[in-house]
């Protein structure tokens, strides 16, 4: 059984940073790619960067230039460093493993597992 145990998340002053992690039990995150995902109360699941399982990088346009993703793969484990943090990144985030095409790298529709998620809230 596969799964995804995101931590890191928490409240943190905005300019601040945070970094998320997602240990995987069950499968060898170096075979997916590895993403992550945040939902905002009343908002549509958003995108927020991924590595694929190539090494590339892929970011959505809402947190460019202020987020880093990596792996250990040695420790099974993906990270999300978030720095300079703005109360509108407040959201649950996710991470999650995709086996699809490297074309539906910042897509929702082709991830096998998720985490349960980790509350991120950023105060002003």
């Amino acid at each position: 059984q596969v799964q995804l145990v995101e931590s890191g998340g928490g409240l943190v002053q905005a300019g601040g940073s945070l970094r998320l992690s997602c240990e995987v039990f069950g499968a060898a995150i170096g075979f997916y790619h590895m993403k992550w995902f945040r939902q905002a109360p009343g908002k549509e699941r958003e995108f927020v960067a991924a590595q694929s399982l190539s090494g590339g990088y892929a970011y959505g346009d809402s947190m460019l230039g202020r987020v880093d993703v990596s792996r250990d793969t040695a420790e099974n484990t993906v990270y999300l460093e978030m720095n300079r943090l703005k109360p509108e990144d407040t959201a649950v985030y996710y991470c999650a493993m995709d086996a699809g095409p490297i074309s539906n790298i910042r897509d929702a529709g082709t991830v096998g597992y998720w985490g349960q998620g980790t509350q991120v809230t950023v105060f002003s």
